[in-house]
């Protein structure tokens, strides 16, 4: 388009007249070359003018976005110094805090340090006083190694260390009750929950001396009883104890104190003596020194107080471990009907529990047992605590009967080899004159033959029936029915009908 433009002027130039000469350098200068190098110029003039317009617009968009960021970064630094400085404010709070709390440490384990060492000066000057002191020094230093000893653990590990329980021992000896009662219940506390104190404790001959400080009283103080009774039971707990402890003669003590107390309601001493002849039971050996006292049949006869019961049964579960121990049990009169009595005990399962447990172990052992359980009438309180009494009673009641129910089977078996056995000469089965059935085999012989069979499942169904009736009844008269209460035909035709595969075995 210049190129048109500048030969469209140029042929205008050529057009002019030749007169103008003197406008010829003029016309010359205008020619087309000069002209498009005019119009290049102008172009680019303008196009450089926009160009410095952009790049200034550009500048000064550039120039504003910088003083944006500028502000913003200094803005963002600031609000970052101003974390950095709450940051550092709370960074100060905490470590004063904390420093408080080491503070707060540093004292509480300086104040426990001073009390332990207090307290340990404490125990050392008790046993100090306990070893060198007089009678009355003994007896202050023994009452306050009873505080100290009573609940605090450590306490009793410390005295026993430094020495506390040979001087208390050696009070034993001493005539003053009150000396010998504060020894005796310094030396329980020291064995509470530390069996290297009660073993400390019988090694110092603790227990002979008790022994010899009651029997050297005409009439032994309560007091010093009880406190010896205690100590029995504490040091009874101890496995290696037991065997010095029931062959030391303590046994008839403890009978003798469970005699005395019998008739006290509430009496802690009771309650001690019994525990530690449970303990004390719990060693095999031991059950032939309480054979040689008449405590088994004390505490048969003691059975039906409520208090003391299932402790008793507790001591006759181990004493029925031994041959020996369950020999004396059955020859205690009128055992069997008192311990099938506590079967129908059904506020007490406990007592039941335990009670089936002896039961069941003599009768697994001995024949003579089971027929003297039977004449007691155990099958039909049996029969009742499977269905009443507690799981694990259920299940030692089922296994009595099971018991019972085999020997009944044996009896009946014997009671047939007897019959056939004095019938051999009879001309019973193979005779001439007997019929015989196709195989050769006699029907008269057959027959006998299941009659004598049978007998085993009718004693079985007859002894069946009449627990069942006898269950019944009790049941009746548990739920306070009238007297004249008639069982349905239903039931009696269930009693009519059932047999051995009934039995909860």
């Amino acid at each position: 388009m210049v190129e048109s433009h500048g030969n469209e002027v140029g042929s205008l130039v050529l057009d002019r007249p030749a007169a103008a000469a003197h406008h010829t350098r003029l016309w010359a200068a205008f020619s087309g070359s000069a002209f498009r190098r005019k119009i290049v110029d102008a172009v680019s003039c303008g196009a450089s003018s926009r160009y410095r317009q952009n790049e200034a617009a550009a500048a000064v968009s550039t120039a504003t976005s910088a003083t944006t960021i500028k502000s913003v970064s200094e803005h963002s630094k600031e609000q970052k110094q101003e974390r950095v400085k709450a940051k550092g404010n709370k960074t100060n709070v905490k470590s004063e805090k904390l420093s408080d709390l080491l503070n707060l440490v540093e004292a509480e384990s300086e104040a426990e340090t001073r009390k332990k060492v207090e307290v340990l000066e404490e125990l050392k000057l008790v046993v100090k006083e306990l070893q060198v002191g007089d009678e009355a020094t003994r007896r202050e230093a023994a009452s306050r190694a009873r505080l100290l000893a009573k609940e605090d653990s450590e306490a009793r590990v410390t005295l026993a260390m430094l020495g506390a329980i040979p001087p208390l021992v050696g009070m034993l000896d001493f005539e003053d009750a009150d000396s010998q009662i504060a020894a005796l219940y310094a030396l329980l506390n020291l064995g509470i929950g530390n069996d290297v104190n009660k073993a400390a404790i019988v090694k110092a001959g603790a227990v002979h001396k008790m022994l010899k400080l009651i029997e050297s009283l005409n009439a032994p103080n309560p007091s010093v009883s009880d406190a010896i009774v205690a100590n029995f039971l504490g040091l009874s707990a101890l496995d290696s104890n037991k065997p010095i402890i029931g062959s030391s003669g303590a046994l008839p003590f403890l009978l003798k104190t469970l005699k005395i107390l019998g008739n006290i309601k509430g009496s802690q001493a009771k309650q001690d003596a019994l525990r530690a002849l449970y303990n004390l039971s719990i060693f095999p050996p031991n059950i032939s020194f309480v054979l040689e006292t008449d405590l088994v049949p004390y505490l048969m006869n003691s059975l039906g107080d409520m208090e003391v019961s299932e402790r008793i049964l507790s001591i006759l579960s181990n004493v029925v471990s031994t041959p020996e121990g369950r020999k004396a049990v059955s020859i205690a009169p009128d055992a069997f009907p008192i311990l099938v009595d506590v079967l129908n005990w059904t506020d007490s399962p406990g007592c039941q529990e335990k009670a089936s447990y002896v039961l069941m172990v003599m009768a697994h052992k001995a024949y003579g047992d089971r027929q003297a359980m039977i004449e007691a009438g155990i099958v039909s309180s049996l029969f009742e605590l499977t269905l009443l009494g507690s799981t694990l009673a259920q299940k030692r009641a089922s296994r009595i009967l099971e018991v019972l129910r085999i020997d009944k089977g044996k009896q009946v078996s014997e009671n047939f080899s007897g019959n056939t056995s004095a019938a051999v000469s009879a001309p019973i089965c193979g005779s001439s004159s007997s019929s015989t059935n196709p195989n050769g085999t006699s029907n008269d012989c057959l027959v006998e033959e299941e009659d004598m069979m049978s007998e085993e499942k009718k004693a079985v169904n007859q002894l069946v029936q009449q627990s069942l009736q006898n269950n019944m009844r009790r049941i009746v008269k548990r739920a306070n029915l009238p007297q004249d209460f008639v069982p349905s035909e239903h039931f009696k035709s269930l009693t009519a009908s059932s047999t051995s595969k009934s039995l909860p075995f």
